[in-house]
């Protein structure tokens, strides 16, 4: 019986159908359009349109190529598959149910085929337009100079060539399986494939078009296991632990790959003679299949568990040794680690030496301020208005003033959108009121005044200080101070400015007078929106229809957007791994951010693979520094130094590292001049590149293991470091970020601005190295101190916990916390000096009170193995004199006094954490005294009266050694300890030691 056809859609339907097809197509190539149009004219305006074109150009190139190959691939197959079909088909109810369908899609088979060909064509494309990095670098690579150490293969053609093939290889898979499938079905609906009825269920046209099909596949197989031999250099080797072809991989699984290619280019040949040629049917193909598919499971699977389990296991430390010492070469050098120095360090000196109160390489350049927890300090003391704000982080850089180099905590003072008040958040406001900040403001690291606040000395608001506790005029003056790109930005915190007339409208800064200063940006930033077609373009990508409206938006207008530094310099360099902590610099006069570029690949045979994210999380990850992306490398180079102007949001690319293949290769494939050479950067700029923080962080990690280089001991982890966890939370399971020091360590010739860590052994917590690194003639330098094994020293945790809970020392830390105020611990330094180590501990105290910001008020201070020499003090100054003290009544054989914080031991059996004895007598009237201090302090600092404020100080300095006296008197000690919360100094010069 003839089934009916299907029923036709009405005209009405047909046309609506059409008409949202339309308009689906037409917003959203319009909303294509518009980004695109924007994007070339934010590239013209940082003058990279080069990116722009080469990244689209290659994107629609690889979409056409592979879109239209994929489809002409699979329509081809169908389109034959139907010309194949047979003209005679026998009668069977199979042929009479498949005949409707053969009734809907024969007359318009074509139509049917160019549609599923066309959406094939359109998921491949799509899908290999993302690869558009891979083919570029496919193009412009290189060869890096160095061979695999099995095959003897350039290291570039892992890193260049092999990604991209494996995913050509992907496409033909992709391109067989989708023809063979949707040849099989035409075949099938068109009676070429049977499964009922009389006689053979396959036409001989169909064997053939099928069976070439399957063969194909199978020949695609064979190239799979030749890339596969290569590709064994990449994977992880279960035996020794590490990346790359161990023992049984190149011993067996090698040879099996090998052995499987041939016996799929044999298989695909008897498919096609033995389906075709000599017997015309699928019995001996299907044997040629099931013979490649046991042989896959006998030789490339059990052959290898055999070697493995029955060879390499039994003695895998000598099997493995050469593997492994492969292992360590490729990932010394991919990370760049084969540079390291490494010195014994013997810190066998216990005591402190006299040299501690001379120095003048060390302990003069000693870090107090903690850029972490200072920035409260900067907000409250330099914020102004209430939209400013630093940030919850700090930088360090260093400047040369008046002839001396030193370390300084910098910040930016920003707009935080997030901060202005409901009214002050109109559209008017937000975008061409409130368009910048101002002042990159700077205090010596080891330098504190009035009571513990950092001591300023640029980013000032006027032409000279209003706070007594500051440098009366700028230190490190900035021309143009005006912050319009800058780390608060979000992305959708653009600005519009260029105003008509004489009349400025965005806000600048407050004046001295307690009035308020307005400005016209006049810089070189910005696409204009002057015109009608650009102000409703921008009406439509930002769906603001003020852009229209509003009388603010002129025919001088420019839009400022993409205003973070670092998402600027990932749209310019999109091929970028960046450095989780852009930093501010004054650089000839302008505010420069600095942002760390790094070059990385996951294709580098037998290197160590490392996930970016895990191994850079830290304390301070997301608090001040940006995540990296979940990213698998094992190979990574701080190859581009990238600016830009704060003011005007110029971005320039400077190679750092011209001997880097992958930039060399990003480079070509964008005109060769994307990226200036090394010798461009000027020198003033140099001076301030820092050892990348995120770089150090994967290096030292590496090298908590890979500094074992002998692959015996490697095998046996024995030697293997660890980073510790934050000395005051180890508990927390963050790590201790690595902290930037001026400083100089044994064997270097002077003080340099380097970035160190400390580590300690494997599951234990003695010191075992520290680890610097910096730049030495703009070379990077990598240098390890490494202890003896069995050393005394204690590491970071164990050094705060012994410094905290000393008898003495936690009966005055006790007294600085209260219900009105609580300790917090700054960066715990650790630092060579004399053969032996001093540890430095900066201790703040944050009132509870609202508003309220740490205040540096002592200092922890320990020297030797972390317990026998510690003090309290006052400020460096005095802590070290007091540890020179102690070293020298050791030497003569006289014990420390008990009230010095010098290390005396807490009461055997005694809990060192007990709250202290209750004072009596004078001590506690002298304590009553010190506490009325302190709230007069808080009261005086939260009026804002700077009169008031300096003569509580100075009371508080009083009551504080009056408290010492009595302290001193309730001991028997001639020598009263520091106590209390005392600041350094209560007038408004700044103290060198903090």
């Amino acid at each position: 019986m003839r089934s009916s056809p299907l029923p036709r859609m009405s005209r009405r339907g047909r046309v609506t159908i059409g008409v949202l097809v339309g308009v689906f197509v037409l917003f959203t190539l319009l909303g294509w359009g518009v980004n695109a149009w924007t994007d070339w004219l934010w590239f013209d305006e940082v003058r990279y349109t080069q990116v722009f074109t080469g990244v689209l150009a290659t994107r629609l190139l690889l979409f056409l190529v592979v879109g239209v190959g994929l489809a002409l691939i699979v329509g081809g197959n169908l389109w034959l598959a139907y010309r194949l079909r047979p003209r005679m088909r026998p009668h069977s109810a199979e042929q009479a149910t498949l005949e409707r369908y053969r009734m809907l899609l024969t007359p318009r088979l074509g139509t049917w085929i160019a549609l599923v060909s066309a959406v094939i064509g359109l998921f491949a494309g799509l899908s290999a337009q993302t690869r558009w990095a891979q083919w570029l670098l496919f193009r412009n690579g290189g060869n890096f100079g160095v061979k695999d150490p099995e095959f003897g293969v350039d290291v570039g053609f892992y890193v260049f060539q092999l990604p991209f093939w494996r995913y050509v290889l992907g496409v033909g898979f992709t391109a067989v399986v989708l023809a063979l499938l949707g040849a099989l079905a035409v075949h099938y609906i068109f009676g070429g494939v049977r499964l009922q009825g009389v006689g053979d269920r396959m036409s001989n046209s169909a064997r053939a078009h099928l069976s070439t099909l399957v063969a194909v596949f199978v020949l695609l197989k064979a190239v799979a296991y030749v890339l596969d031999r290569r590709a064994m250099l990449l994977e992880y080797n279960e035996g020794a632990k590490l990346y790359g072809a161990g023992y049984a991989d190149v011993n067996a699984l090698l040879p099996a790959k090998e052995i499987l290619a041939w016996i799929s280019v044999l298989v695909a040949l008897a498919i096609i003679v033995f389906s075709n040629a000599v017997m015309r049917n699928l019995v001996w193909p299907g044997i040629s299949l099931a013979l490649l598919g046991v042989s896959a499971v006998a030789i490339g699977g059990i052959y290898p568990w055999a070697v493995q389990t029955f060879e390499v296991k039994p003695s895998a430390r000598d099997k493995e040794a050469p593997y492994i010492e492969r292992s360590i070469k490729a990932t010394r050098s991919a990370f760049g680690l084969d540079g390291t120095k490494t010195t014994g360090y013997a810190a066998s000196n216990l005591v402190p030496p006299a040299s501690l109160a001379t120095d003048t390489s060390v302990v003069p350049n000693v870090r107090l301020l903690d850029p972490q927890l200072v920035s409260e300090t900067y907000t409250q003391l330099q914020q102004v208005r209430g939209f400013y704000d630093f940030g919850s982080k700090l930088d360090i850089d260093r400047y040369a003033v008046k002839d001396k180099t030193s370390d300084y905590v910098v910040g930016v003072r920003e707009i935080n959108y997030g901060e202005l008040t409901d009214q002050q958040s109109n559209w008017i406001n937000r975008h061409t009121v409130y368009t910048h900040g101002y002042g990159l403001v700077a205090a010596p690291a080891n330098q504190v005044v009035c009571g513990g606040q950092p001591y300023f000395v640029s980013g000032f608001l006027g032409e000279k200080a209003q706070e007594a506790c500051s440098s009366p005029t700028e230190e490190i003056p900035a021309q143009q101070p005006r912050i319009y790109y800058g780390e608060r930005m979000e992305p959708d915190d653009y600005a519009i400015v260029g105003q008509k007339g004489d009349r400025n409208v965005e806000f600048d800064r407050p004046t001295q007078t307690g009035g308020e200063q307005y400005y016209t940006y006049s810089g070189e930033g910005g696409v204009k929106v002057g015109s009608f077609p650009r102000r409703l373009l921008y009406a439509i990508k930002e769906q603001e229809s003020n852009f229209l409206l509003s009388e603010a938006v002129n025919e001088n207008s420019k839009l400022l957007y993409v205003r973070n530094p670092r998402d600027r310099v990932e749209k310019v360099a999109p091929f970028l791994t960046l450095d989780g902590d852009p930093y501010p610099a004054v650089v000839n006069g302008r505010v420069l951010w600095i942002i760390d570029g790094y070059t990385t690949a996951a294709t580098y045979p037998y290197a160590e693979r490392v996930n970016l994210q895990s191994e850079t999380a830290d304390e301070l990850t997301g608090r001040g520094t940006f995540q990296l992306a979940r990213e698998n490398v094992n190979y990574i180079r701080n190859s581009v130094k990238a600016t830009v102007d704060a003011y005007d949001g110029t971005v320039k690319l400077y190679s750092y590292d011209d001997n880097d293949p992958v930039l060399k290769a990003w480079n070509k494939a964008f005109g060769g001049d994307l990226v200036l050479p090394k010798g461009d950067i000027p020198a003033e700029l140099a001076e301030h590149f820092r050892y990348p923080a995120d770089l150090f962080k994967v290096q030292r990690n590496l090298l908590t293991k890979f500094h074992v280089t002998d692959p015996g001991d490697f095998y046996s982890g024995q030697d293997f470091w660890q980073v510790p966890n934050v000395p005051d939370a180890p508990d927390s399971g963050q790590k201790q970020p690595p902290y930037y020091l001026f400083t100089q360590f044994p064997g270097q010739e002077g003080p340099r601005f380097q970035l160190t860590s400390a580590v300690t052994p494997n599951g234990r917590q003695n010191l075992a190295a520290l680890v610097s690194g910096s730049y030495v003639d703009g070379q990077p330098r990598l240098e390890v101190l490494e202890l003896p094994d069995q050393t005394r020293i204690s590491g970071p945790t164990q050094v705060h916990q012994q410094m905290t809970n000393n008898g003495d020392i936690r009966q005055q830390l006790n007294l600085l916390s209260s219900n009105q105020a609580q300790v917090q611990y700054g960066n715990l330094l650790s630092l060579p000096f004399a053969d032996g180590m001093l540890y430095v501990e900066p201790v703040y105290v944050k009132s509870s009170s609202q508003d309220a910001y740490p205040l540096l008020q002592k200092v922890l201070l320990s020297y030797g193995d972390g317990g026998s020499y510690v003090v309290l003090a006052n400020n460096l100054s005095d802590g070290i004199k007091q540890l020179v003290e102690q070293g020298k009544r050791a030497g003569s054989g006289t014990p420390p006094p008990p009230s010095d914080g010098g290390g005396t031991p807490p009461p055997s059996g005694g809990n060192n954490n007990a709250t202290p004895p209750p004072l009596t007598g004078e001590l506690a009237d002298a304590a009553g005294k010190v506490q009325s201090a302190i709230a007069e302090v808080k009261a005086a600092q939260a009026s804002g009266d700077f009169e008031r404020y300096g003569r509580a100080l100075k009371a508080l300095d009083e009551a504080m050694a009056a408290f010492q006296q009595a302290q001193a008197a309730a001991n028997g000690s001639a020598n009263p300890a520091p106590s209390g919360s005392a600041s350094p100094s209560a007038s408004a010069s700044p103290s060198p030691s903090g």
